[in-house]
């Protein structure tokens, strides 16, 4: 394993955890001595998705991610949290679908999660992938929210 640092080949396993869909070792370079993370997953076959457009590209991850990133920006989300619901709605998508999924059905997981994770960061990533035309539309989404903390006794 290449150091990401110092471009080193050789690196040693710190420590090894199974998680969900990956092992992650803790590596410490053997040249410079600093530490980093690697995962390993196992390679499925791609999932493709299907856009609004009727376009295909591969599903990515990163693209997940950077979506779920601009959603948390500036919520107290943590790194770790977000890297958790980009698995579980990678995982999810795999166990639904074999082959394709449409950026839909694609909106309609994160949206869960995020709903479940924090509502802010939940209405900001609504408001954009259902392309909210005005106030009306954003009070639509926030009430059933605030009927639900209500109904918690918040």
């Amino acid at each position: 394993m290449q150091c990401p640092y110092c471009a080193h080949g050789d690196s040693k396993v710190i420590e090894s955890r199974t998680t969900a869909d990956a092992v992650r070792r803790r590596r410490e370079c053997l040249a410079c001595g600093r530490r980093f993370t690697t995962y390993e997953r196992v390679e499925v076959s791609p999932l493709q998705v299907i856009k609004k457009d009727g376009m295909r590209e591969t599903f990515s991850r990163e693209k997940l991610r950077r979506g779920l990133l601009k959603a948390c920006e500036k919520r107290p989300i943590t790194s770790e949290t977000i890297d958790a619901m980009v698995d579980r709605v990678e995982r999810d998508l795999r166990q639904a679908f074999e082959r394709e999924v449409t950026t839909n059905q694609i909106g309609e997981r994160v949206m869960a999660v995020l709903r479940e994770v924090d509502q802010v960061a939940y209405v900001r990533f609504a408001s954009v992938y259902r392309e909210f035309k005005d106030v009306e539309t954003f009070l639509r989404e926030i009430l059933p929210l605030l009927d639900k903390e209500r109904g918690q006794g918040l």
